[in-house]
């Protein structure tokens, strides 16, 4: 594979990109090692974002790059309908021995998006088989990011990934999101005012009645929209009103899932309990698309109680626990546990708040966020230009040999879980010296 640009970049429509911008000064990455990429030019780039908030164990593991190579020359395919392999059983005890609670059944998927559409349609299902069909509403929140297929995008609140696509799904409402620069800027950790926003689902439950809502589903800190933390109280008041109204909760930990926040996922970290948990990214440690919806006993049991020989869940895709993601997800779950990384709870998430406050005063920065290992520095927009100041820090940042991701004038920081203290303070260095250049 050739380590230069290439000659034609026009039969490439990129996701999420400004591509005329794009083409006409390429960003190309060729390696991957550790902490760092490789860029076309030779330079080392500091991975500020664990690729795509997904490379959680750091590049080019060793376990995981000769598990995917053992299995594809054991069993390169094997079908998804009728027929298994034995690592998706032994993957989903694996999954379902780190995740507390009763969330014991796992349900493979190829993506994050693909596990939002998986979990949105358990829920409907559960309450057909349940007895409670007229349950057929679905309630997000505004900001949420839950991928980009269209019931993801219904629940989700971001309005320029829904504004070309029409009506979407019908019977979707939002609660109000929950980010307060007036009285929660620059907190460590979660916020201490907004817990009484998750009243707004009781609203919601009193203008469409309760009885016609099926499920709730939340990120419990938005990654997407900006690092968004859940108010002290917040998460445990949506918990309570759909207790209250027999409303499934669920968590898309997409982003949360696989130590990011210092725990196994968010459920551990802010100790509520959802129904389902939706998660991809860190499960292959972003090496081969693969996602996963995690049931509790209660919605699987329901589905387990027609004939033996009808098939009880009318969904699923042929790589649904693909051998090879399988292989990648088992030993990604090793090299969690030889580095310790899903609960990394030692001085370093105290070393990566700290530097990231130590911005405070920085020139433009409206906002800094943290948690675990998950940041944010929010900035003051250029009247009539949202976006720019943000997007010319991302491109001035890898310049300088630092990856980071950018959402409206945020900039979002996640880096591999395996950072040291020295890629701390180098992250930061040059980050500062950005935000000071930029105007």
């Amino acid at each position: 594979m050739s380590n230069t640009t290439p000659n034609d970049l026009s039969s490439y429509w990129m996701p999420f990109t400004a591509n005329r911008q794009f083409k006409e000064n390429p960003r190309m990455l060729v390696a991957a090692d550790g902490m760092y990429y490789t860029s076309h030019d030779g330079r080392q780039i500091l991975d500020g974002t664990a690729g795509l908030w997904c490379c959680n164990a750091g590049h080019k593991r060793p376990k995981i790059i000769k598990a995917v190579s053992d299995q594809m020359e054991t069993m390169d395919y094997a079908p998804a309908f009728q027929m298994g392999h034995p690592a998706q059983f032994e993957l989903a005890s694996r999954l379902t021995s780190i995740m507390p609670g009763d969330l014991n059944h796992v349900f493979y998927t190829n993506s994050g998006s693909e596990a939002v559409e998986t979990a949105l349609k358990i829920a409907l299902a559960y309450h057909r088989a349940n007895g409670e069909g007229h349950r057929t509403r679905l309630i997000g929140r505004e900001k949420g990011y839950h991928g980009v297929n269209f019931g993801g995008m219904s629940v989700g609140g971001m309005p320029a990934n829904r504004k070309m696509f029409g009506n979407m799904l019908s019977g979707v409402d939002h609660m109000r999101h929950t980010h307060d620069l007036s009285k929660n800027a620059f907190t460590r950790g979660q916020p201490e005012h907004g817990a009484e926003l998750a009243d707004d689902l009781e609203r919601l439950c009193q203008l469409h009645d309760p009885s016609t809502i099926a499920a709730v589903i939340v990120e419990p800190l938005a990654g997407s929209a900006g690092v968004i933390l859940p108010p002290k109280g917040y998460l445990e008041r949506l918990r309570k009103i759909c207790d209250q109204h027999g409303i499934l909760l669920i968590f898309d930990e997409v982003i949360t899932g696989f130590g990011r926040l210092g725990t196994p996922f968010a459920v551990d970290c802010f100790g509520v309990q959802p129904d389902m948990v939706t998660a991809a990214k860190g499960l292959t440690n972003g090496t081969i698309p693969m996602g996963a919806v995690f049931a509790s006993d209660k919605i699987h049991d329901v589905f387990m109680n027609g004939p033996e020989g009808m098939i009880e869940f009318f969904h699923g895709y042929t790589y649904s626990g693909n051998p090879v993601a399988c292989a990648a997800a088992l030993a990604t779950l090793d090299t969690y546990d030889d580095d310790g990384l899903l609960e990394r709870t030692d001085d370093m998430a105290q070393y990566w708040e700290d530097a990231i406050h130590s911005l405070k005063g920085t020139r433009n920065v409206i906002d800094l966020r943290n948690l675990g290992i998950i940041g944010a520095v929010e900035l003051e927009p250029i009247a009539g230009a949202p976006t720019k100041r943000a997007f010319s820090a991302f491109l001035k940042a890898y310049e300088e040999g630092l990856l980071v991701r950018t959402t409206g004038d945020i900039i979002a920081l996640s880096p591999p879980l395996i950072i040291e203290k020295s890629h701390v303070d180098k992250l930061i260095e040059i980050l500062s010296k950005v935000l000071k250049e930029i105007d």
